[in-house]
């Protein structure tokens, strides 16, 4: 795609409301705008970040044994009242009566929507197990949006769901999310702690959150660098790793995950029930994964990034090259990039091509600022040498090749990518 269609509105300095590294580089590299406090657009660039984190989570949960639906952002307010949760966390609840005067709200999470599904259609152990997800957009009237899409009023989650007929299998799918959580987020490119959690108003026995360290995170663990792993902040007294004995260390974190074994407190509340196997009605037992699929965004680039921008990693990121000719009045230069462009499409490289008539320092600059893991540079070095340069933007690595000889062979072992060969 050419810079110019693609709409990449890049600024220079970041806005006043911008709190945080992510928040700033965000809005500076043109991946979002807020329309209002806790409300943002996605642009362009940030939307291909997004589709890319959702094809991440997809693809682990389908590997992970759930099935994709999706669920109605508008609910009927008597499903709250009836599990009680309408007043557990009413205050963050947009509700508002419709013109046939239903009390509704926007949906801030799904589980009593999901129960009340599953109680439609199951009912004997033989349809048990039920494993669903969906990826879909939640509503929050937070007092204080913050951080951009770290804390919003309007953000886009995924929630899977499991019902089991026995504790053994709530565990079997526990572990199986636990897992590929654990996959989702190492593919995301993000340093990543699973902690023992408190379950709040959700419910349940046991949950897990998955802590990312951030300077700017809102919450806290503690930390032993010598096992690698992490413990919640709930007992400031423990200064000692329960494993190793090595002293903890208090470090900020943002939550991006959290699982729970719900056990019955939806199902036995809203009825959904099943018969077992010596004709006996029970609640089936639930478990609940969430994902913080927009917070995923502003997180990677908390743990991904330098003075000069972001830092993608490859999986996430919304273009895997740019080239940069920069030039673009000087014919030969020109030729040369669209040559060069043409054949990483052929390749089903994801490519931008950056075809502005602007100077050299500012589309440098723009390269680094969006982060796009490979820069292929074609300048002066070419007229005088016959040489293009490649880039890695994570490592600054610098790379002349001859165009004289066979360049497209160079790049596509720079940037990891096998050619494809003809017919």
């Amino acid at each position: 795609m050419y810079w110019t269609k693609v709409f990449i509105p890049t600024l220079k300095d970041a806005p006043q409301e911008a709190e945080t590294v992510s928040h700033q580089l965000m809005l500076r590299a043109g991946l979002i705008r807020m329309l209002m406090a806790g409300v943002y657009s996605y642009l362009p660039l940030g939307y291909r970040v997004l589709l890319k984190i959702q094809r991440i989570v997809r693809e682990e949960m389908t590997a992970a044994g759930a099935s994709e639906l999706l669920l109605p952002a508008l609910q009927p307010l008597d499903l709250w009242v009836r599990s009680g949760r309408d007043k557990d966390i009413g205050d963050v609840m947009v509700r508002f009566v419709d013109r046939k005067g239903r009390n509704v709200c926007l949906g801030p999470t799904h589980e009593e929507v999901i129960t009340d599904l599953v109680r439609a259609y199951v009912s004997s152990y033989k349809q048990l197990p039920v494993v669903l997800f969906q990826i879909q957009t939640k509503f929050r009237d937070e007092l204080r949006p913050r951080f951009g899409l770290i804390r919003g009023c309007e953000f886009m989650m995924k929630d899977a769901y499991s019902f089991d007929k026995e504790e053994s299998g709530l565990d079997k799918n526990y572990r199986a999310m636990f897992d590929a959580y654990t996959s989702i987020f190492k593919r995301c490119g993000l340093e990543c702690y699973a902690v023992e959690a408190d379950s709040g108003v959700m419910g349940g026995k046991v949950s897990h959150e998955f802590m990312v360290p951030a300077s700017n995170g809102e919450d806290c663990v503690l930390l032993c660098r010598q096992c690698h792993k992490a413990f919640p902040f709930h007992e400031p007294a423990q200064t000692a790793c329960p494993g190793c004995s090595s002293a903890l260390e208090k470090i900020s974190t943002i939550e991006i995950g959290h699982i729970f074994k719900l056990g019955i407190k939806y199902s036995s509340t809203l009825g959904a029930e099943f018969v077992d196997a010596d004709g006996k009605k029970k609640p089936i037992i639930m478990g609940c994964y969430g994902i913080g699929v927009s917070r995923l965004i502003p997180t990677i680039i908390e743990q991904n990034h330098d003075n000069a921008g972001i830092m993608w990693p490859d999986e996430v990121c919304p273009f895997k090259v740019i080239v940069m000719p920069l030039d673009v009045t000087e014919p030969k230069i020109r030729e040369k990039s669209v040559e060069i462009y043409n054949e990483l499409s052929r390749n089903n490289v994801e490519v931008l091509f950056d075809d502005r008539d602007e100077r050299a320092g500012v589309k440098f600059k723009d390269a680094d600022l969006t982060g796009i893991p490979y820069q292929i540079i074609i300048g002066k070095e070419f007229i005088n040498k016959n040489t293009i340069e490649i880039k890695n933007r994570r490592s600054g690595i610098k790379t002349a090749v001859s165009a004289a000889e066979d360049a497209m062979k160079a790049i596509f072992d720079f940037i990891g990518v096998h050619k494809q060969k003809v017919c």
